[in-house]
């Protein structure tokens, strides 16, 4: 089984992580900001990694420390949990829907990290979670997974629906792309001969 527990802790934040990369999407998030919390539901949820997320921080301050804080762990317990990425099938691409709402999500788990974000809000904030914070989680995320990821909004009106299909379109292709390739169990898919 592929799994990972990574524990963080700065003057800033207290973070620890449990996941499963075969697992069956359970969950049990507590970052202190609910809207955070949602979505990170959501990735658990949509890319079946199950998760298990305890996060402190100085919320008296804002959310930023912690969301990007959390990114990090998840993605330090990603990368862990894939170890040398054996027989993984490496590349996967999504249009996501929801309501009038249409992401694309693309991901190479490549151990090079880099993160394309194409994603405009129309407001600062949904609910009391500042918007421009999803870029900082998904950047912490990708750079701690090791993975490169594109993730561009085609069109959508309602904030809350444009940072959902964010993040179920990063779950179904982390799950996609992660998925072990029957064909190529034991090796690396590179012609490198290692990620």
């Amino acid at each position: 089984m592929r799994k990972a527990e990574i524990s963080r802790k700065t003057a800033e934040t207290d973070i620890s992580a449990e996941i499963n990369i075969d697992g069956t999407g359970e969950y049990d998030i507590s970052t202190g900001a609910g809207f955070l919390d949602h979505m990170i539901d959501q990735l658990s949820r949509h890319s079946l990694i199950d998760m298990k997320v305890r996060a402190r921080g100085d919320h008296h301050i804002d959310a930023h420390h912690t969301t990007e804080d959390t990114g990090i762990v998840l993605g330090q317990a990603v990368a862990k949990a894939l170890g040398d990425r054996k027989g993984i099938t490496r590349y996967a691409s999504i249009d996501l829907a929801m309501d009038e709402t249409l992401t694309r999500a693309t991901v190479d788990v490549s151990g090079r990290p880099y993160l394309v974000w194409d994603v405009r809000f129309s407001a600062p904030k949904v609910g009391d979670f500042d918007t421009e914070l999803f870029r900082e989680f998904f950047q912490a995320f990708s750079q701690h997974a090791g993975i490169t990821l594109h993730v561009t909004n085609h069109y959508g009106d309602n904030n809350h629906h444009i940072a959902e299909t964010c993040f179920k379109a990063v779950a179904r292709v982390l799950r996609a792309a992660m998925e072990i390739d029957p064909r190529q169990a034991d090796r690396i898919p590179s012609t490198k001969g290692s990620l």
